[in-house]
C-alpha cells in the first residue's frame, strides 16, 4: 500500500473512534503531525491505534506512563496537546 493510501486510512481511523474527546485528541494529532511522518512513525501510529482510547488519552495527559514502545517523537508531540483545538 503507498503512502497516501496508508495516510488516508489511518486519517479516517484517527477521526472515527467512537468518543468525541478522543476523536480531537486523536484526529487533531494526526491532522497537525502526519504530513511530515516517514515509513518508521506511520508505522508506529497504525500500532498505537490498536490500543484503547482511555490509554492514549492517558498517555497524551501524562497521566500514566507510555509504555516504551512508543517513546520517541510521536509520544513526546502526542503529550504537548497544543493541537487539540480550543472553544473560545
Amino acid at each position: 500500500m503507498d503512502r497516501e493510501h496508508r495516510l488516508k486510512r489511518l486519517r479516517f481511523r484517527a477521526w472515527h473512534r467512537g468518543v468525541k474527546e478522543a476523536d480531537l485528541l486523536i484526529g487533531g494529532f494526526f491532522d497537525r503531525y502526519s504530513a511530515d511522518w516517514g515509513p518508521e512513525e506511520i508505522a508506529l501510529f497504525e500500532e498505537l491505534l490498536e490500543e484503547q482510547d482511555v490509554d492514549i488519552m492517558a498517555w497524551a495527559m501524562g497521566i500514566e506512563p507510555a509504555p516504551e514502545r512508543y517513546a520517541g517523537t510521536v509520544m513526546n508531540a502526542l503529550k504537548t496537546l497544543n493541537y487539540v483545538p480550543i472553544a473560545e
